[in-house]
């Protein structure tokens, strides 16, 4: 099963392709994967009967205890078989229905399969989990299609309706399934069945799918987005809205009833909810002129049956709804069809404007008659056989189920009523109205509308099979009675009579409402649950509006304010109300802490008085300096040198920044504000440390890193307990970590370079650069026109090599010694920085005339590599290996071999310095530069003018 699945997937990722070789032909090759869905589910029929369903399971997430599990039982078989055999035909009439130069084609030939491949998934996990990824993959997969055409408003509208509707019941559904499995402690349908929790408990779960459950399926309240999606393109109608996506919902009632069948909540609200989604979709389907519109309130109508006979929690009533489920797969489809072909054949689908139609395409007014004949409950036709068996099961009921029975026939004449409308406005001759011309219709292109329609018939006619196919689902109800079968003919019979009246009735509603020019405004319902739809969603549009204009007023201080003042008040609050404050009170280690402290106290005191930006980031560098200097005299050397050099280089990018921006800060705020602000910024502060006391001093278990020295000569091979955590304990926290520096690095280019091109040219050296001499260089003085300082240019001479061979030093000795690939590279990127600031971005350039792209790529490229190659060498992802070896020269070597993705972090650093180096610096001063240029052109044409 998994690999039908996949199957379905590798076919959605080459069918866009296959659309631009073959063009819509390539439709009739995509078919096959659900095609082979259908000769594989017929492969197994024999055994599914005997009572032997299909399993498979494949590992997921072991640690979690997640696994794809699947299971084909009869009613999955039944979905199966609906899935691929409807599919594979509804594509090969695409192929006919499209044309090679539509756009998006190739989009929805993959969006179709893709969908079909996610339907298959659904209907055959056991795993509750696994079904709901792919009752939303398909909730995604139907809003593509229902929006393939974008341009239309129609289209995004119907999409995203459609969407949330079901994304927000399927949530629901979730809820109700997470409380399931975690009672039954397993999340198995197949187990959770037989270890069923009781009471309140399971009422709510069972409420919760059922949300779920019947917002999938359009039953009423959520009826109102399947009219909507009709927007999509026909093809796309009738296999959601007749053979997949809708009977979703349909296929979860049917899963579960035989388990909860029983649960005070399960039959009031499916009788109820199925009953009503009957009437007003049969009512409503009585006023449409579309045709495709009335089978779309047709379809909601029959939808409401299918959950009344699923719903009703008996043996007979389950047979019958398991065969309505196969026979409105067939009729409804091929009626879908039918309108694409009357579409594509007249140019219309409006009842009003369609005349003749039955003489001119008699074969096609055949195919439609029958399916219209099982959806009417017509025999031989599947669907009389269906609806018989549903009224007769109905029949030897309770009272309830009696009152359920009446609403089922009112239903069906109903049905009766909108069929004839179908076919008396798709086909008859109408004497005020035209004849219209009707082009040739090819057999390809309705073949796989007769194919359906002649499945409905022979399922009819073949009804004894039929219920020996499906009788091991009805089975699973209890039952004190012997069992119904299906049958053409079971004689003169009280549901026979039903039937008739049902008939009867519809067909004089028909002909009453045919004499009326128009539809009687009785028709037309006091309440409309997609006008409630609409104001609901107004009503969050607007609120969404207001919340926006009084919360996003563009001050980043009030931002800023809103999230602190939540800090303060839900973890303050808490550590106030029940933290567990530590008996002991320690202040320091030794005095020299204290005074480290009060220089981070007082730096940021006048940091934050500072008038100037400038002088506020020096001192905040300050502050930073002091946290280092803690570092050092609490015993954490690695600490406190990553400390200093983070801060030395924020300062030269803050440097940078504060180029372009005013001296000062703007206008001071008011006085009251001010004092609201230094409130917040005390009760953080003391709200925070709070925290870090509590936390620090309220340790119960024992802390992970005990283990970490003797791991880190055992396990990691190096006396460095920070680095080899960094590079062999903890390596998987470090490359999430790099990566991040990756996406960083990337995002800072983008948003300072303003064209691809200025990002592909940023390594270029400008003004004479290299380019003019031959004899290397330390620095290219006189490059640029600003004025340079010579003693700085001197100094970088002399310290620059000696700076990168320091950072090479640390990154090899980091192992043992205070150091490692991320300090080493904060060292090298101020060497970097130390040429820019001597020498400008001609200089900059001219020190590293390579891409920064290309370190950042690098650098990421050995880190993963060194993690792939353990694996390769029969290790796990980034495992180490200490080699021990002598050398000539050198004697004893001691190599472990996480050096490689300290090297991969070395580079990943540089480049982030690299690229921050010439997005904030290089290319602001040549933005400037430019400027500058144009502002002195500019005075000069003026100057030219005047005179």
């Amino acid at each position: 099963m998994l690999a039908l699945v996949a199957v379905h997937a590798l076919t959605a990722v080459i069918a866009p392709r296959l659309v631009r070789l073959w063009g819509r032909n390539a439709l009739y090759l995509v078919a096959l994967a659900p095609g082979a869905t259908l000769v594989w589910a017929f492969t197994h029929a024999a055994g599914v009967r005997g009572g032997a369903p299909v399993v498979e399971t494949v590992p997921w997430v072991p640690q979690l205890g997640l696994e794809l599990a699947f299971r084909m039982g009869t009613l999955s078989w039944l979905m199966v078989v609906l899935v691929g055999g409807v599919g594979a035909l509804v594509l090969a009439y695409s192929a006919r229905y499209f044309r090679s130069d539509d756009p998006g084609l190739g989009r929805f030939a993959a969006v179709f399969v893709a969908f079909a491949g996610a339907m298959l998934g659904l209907v055959v996990s056991d795993d509750l989990l696994l079904l709901y990824v792919f009752w939303e993959l398909t909730t995604v997969f139907s809003y593509l299609l229902i929006g393939s055409d974008p341009a239309k408003r129609a289209s995004r509208r119907a999409a995203m309706q459609a969407l949330l509707v079901t994304t927000l019941g399927g949530l629901a559904m979730l809820a109700g399934f997470v409380m399931l499995g975690q009672h039954a402690g397993s999340y198995r349908w197949s187990e959770i069945a037989g270890n069923l929790p009781g009471g309140g408990y399971l009422a709510v779960a069972v409420v919760l799918i059922l949300l779920g459950a019947l917002s999938k399926s359009a039953i009423f309240p959520f009826s109102f987005w399947l009219p909507g999606a009709m927007a999509a393109p026909t093809p796309v109608s009738a296999y959601l809205h007749a053979a997949a996506m809708v009977k979703g919902g349909v296929f979860l009632v049917a899963l579960m009833g035989p388990a909860v069948a029983e649960v005070t909540p399960w039959r009031p609200v499916l009788l109820t909810a199925g009953v009503v989604t009957m009437f007003l979709g049969g009512w409503a389907a009585l006023r449409q002129t579309d045709l495709k519109l009335l089978l779309a309130y047709g379809t909601v109508s029959q939808l409401g049956l299918l959950v009344v006979m699923l719903g009703a929690g008996t043996r007979d009533t389950a047979l019958a709804g398991a065969a309505m489920v196969l026979a409105h797969a067939l009729f409804k489809a091929t009626l879908f069809l039918t309108v694409g072909l009357i579409d594509h054949a007249a140019g219309t689908r409006d009842l009003r404007e369609l005349s003749g139609l039955g003489r001119r395409a008699p074969v096609l007014a055949g195919v439609a008659a029958l399916a219209a004949a099982s959806m009417a409950g017509l025999p031989p036709m599947a669907g009389f056989v269906a609806k018989e068996a549903a009224v007769e099961a109905l029949l030897h009921g309770s009272g309830s189920d009696l009152m359920v029975l009446a609403g089922v026939v009112l239903g069906s004449a109903l049905t009766v009523a909108y069929t004839l409308r179908f076919l008396w406005g798709a086909f008859a001759s109408k004497p005020d109205t035209a004849p219209s011309e009707v082009a040739t219709v090819s057999w390809p292109f309705i073949a796989p509308a007769a194919a359906l329609a002649l499945a409905g018939a022979a399922a009819g006619l073949l009804a004894p099979a039929v219920d020996r196919l499906l009788a091991p689902y009805a089975d699973l109800y209890p039952s004190a009675e012997p069992g119904y079968h299906l049958a053409l003919w079971h004689g003169l019979t009280p549901a026979l009579g039903l039937s008739v009246l049902a008939v009867a009735g519809g067909a004089g509603l028909f002909h009453l409402l045919r004499r009326r020019e128009r539809v009687p405004a009785a028709l037309r319902l006091p309440f409309d649950s997609a006008t409630v739809y609409a104001r609901v969603i107004g009503g969050v549009d607007r609120l969404a509006v207001e919340l926006t204009g009084a919360t996003q007023r563009g001050s980043l201080p009030f931002y800023l304010g809103v999230i602190l003042v939540v800090l303060v008040l839900l973890p303050g609050g808490a550590l106030l109300i029940g933290a567990p404050w530590p008996q002991r009170f320690h202040v320091w280690d030794t005095p020299l802490q204290g005074v480290a402290a009060a220089v981070v106290i007082v730096a940021a005191v006048l940091a934050a008085r500072a008038l100037r930006r400038l002088t506020a980031m020096i001192l905040v560098g300050v502050a930073g300096y002091g946290t280092a200097l803690l570092f050092i005299l609490h015993g954490a050397p690695d600490l406190a040198l990553t400390q200093f050099l983070v801060e030395t280089v924020t300062i030269v990018m803050f440097v940078l920044v504060l180029r372009r921006l005013p001296v000062r800060f703007s206008e001071r705020p008011i006085r009251s504000s001010r004092r609201g602000r230094v409130a917040i910024g005390v009760a953080v502060g003391a709200v925070t440390a709070g925290m870090a006391y509590v936390a620090t001093g309220s340790r119960q278990a024992i802390p992970v890193s005990v283990g970490f020295p003797d791991e880190a000569v055992s396990y990691g091979g190096g006396k460095n307990i920070v680095n080899v955590a960094l590079v062999d304990i903890r390596a998987w926290d470090t490359m999430g970590e790099i990566a991040v520096l990756v996406v960083a690095a990337t995002g800072v280019a983008s948003l300072i370079f303003r064209r691809a091109g200025d990002l592909h040219r940023r390594a270029d050296i400008p003004g004479d650069g290299r380019a003019g001499y031959n004899r290397p260089r330390w620095l290219t003085t006189g490059a640029t026109t600003r004025t340079q300082s010579v003693v700085l240019q001197v100094v970088t001479r002399l310290l620059f090599h000696a700076i990168v061979l320091f950072s090479i030093y640390l990154l090899f000795s980091g192992h043992n010694a205070p150091g490692g690939g991320f300090a080493a590279g904060l060292v090298a990127g101020l060497a970097l920085a130390v040429r820019y600031l001597a020498g400008g971005r001609t200089e900059l350039n001219g020190a590293a005339p390579v891409d920064a792209g290309v370190v950042l790529g690098a650098g990421l490229f050995v880190a993963v590599g060194t993690g792939v190659g353990a694996m390769l060498l029969g290790g796990e992802f980034l495992q180490s290996a200490v080699l021990d070896f002598h050398l000539p020269v050198l004697g004893h070597v001691h190599f472990v071999t996480s050096v490689f993705f300290d090297v991969g972090v070395y580079l990943i650093v540089v480049g982030l310095v690299l690229d921050i180096l010439r997005s904030l610096g290089a290319e602001m001063d040549r933005q400037s530069e430019t400027e500058t240029e144009s502002e002195t052109e500019t005075a000069e044409s003026r100057e030219k003018e005047l005179v």
